[in-house]
């Protein structure tokens, strides 16, 4: 079997939100990172506009993984609008997030292509957001392109990207294990795994299409966090040191 290269990102923040489906006056998150909003920021990030399909085609193709590092918590947020001509107000709409969540997401294909999006996501034409443009990441989104690697070993093997507040929030009990969503392999039966909406097809506003994706749960130890050298800064972490309240 031909190897293959692996990009890694890091997508953690203070909110994210990965609809895989929206109706009316209600949009969800899945309880990870989309692949269809994943390869969207990689397409943001090398500059493909929306309606160009062609320049797409390749991310499409790409095997999708997420590893959730911290899962978070969901919320929900109540929206109001009004028309500023006539002062009209909108329907309300409910629009849910997930607060405090870390995921390694990592996407696996030719090795040339995943360089190129590597320097993209570290220089991007278009700036990165988690799921929408009001979530901003926390922390630089790029992890690590793997040479020569395969997906299942890089989500098993990359450092905990566990923020240092909630590592230490679990170090009587940290998780044991941490778990996977990721594409069927060449050799895995698509039959043995679920389905999720979100394989995308085109990001042209006039024709956004998304298709069917087999999308296999399993876990994987949980790996050791980055070493003190490795380690980013996360401006979070000092929220630690002030006393839990629950109205803040």
């Amino acid at each position: 079997m031909s190897r293959t290269s692996v990009l890694v990102l890091l997508l953690a923040g203070p909110l994210q939100s990965w609809g895989a489906s929206s109706r009316f006056t209600r949009r969800t998150t899945e309880s990870a990172p989309t692949k269809s909003a994943v390869i969207g920021l990689l397409a943001a990030a090398a500059g493909i506009e929306r309606d160009d399909d062609t320049r797409l085609a390749p991310l499409t193709v790409l095997r999708f993984g997420v590893r959730i590092d911290q899962p978070g918590t969901r919320i929900r947020d109540f929206h109001t609008a009004h028309h500023t001509d006539t002062g009209k107000a909108m329907p309300l709409s409910e629009r849910y997030y997930l607060a405090d969540a870390v995921f390694v997401a990592a996407v696996e294909g030719e090795h040339g292509l995943l360089s190129s999006l590597h320097q993209a996501v570290r220089a991007p034409v278009y700036p990165p957001f988690l799921g929408r443009r009001s979530c901003p990441p926390a922390r630089p989104v790029d992890l690590a392109l793997h040479q020569d690697a395969r997906l299942e070993e890089v989500l098993a093997h990359e450092p905990w990207q566990a923020a240092g507040w909630y590592r230490r929030r679990t170090h009587s009990r940290p998780p044991e294990a941490l778990t996977v969503l990721r594409e069927t392999g060449p050799d895995e039966n698509p039959a043995a795994a679920d389905t999720l909406r979100d394989q995308p097809v085109s990001f042209a506003a006039a024709h956004r299409r998304h298709a069917l994706r087999p999308v296999l749960t399993t876990s994987v130890p949980r790996p050791p966090a980055p070493g003190h050298r490795t380690v980013r800064h996360d401006p979070f972490d000092t929220l630690a040191a002030y006393p839990e309240d629950e109205n803040t």
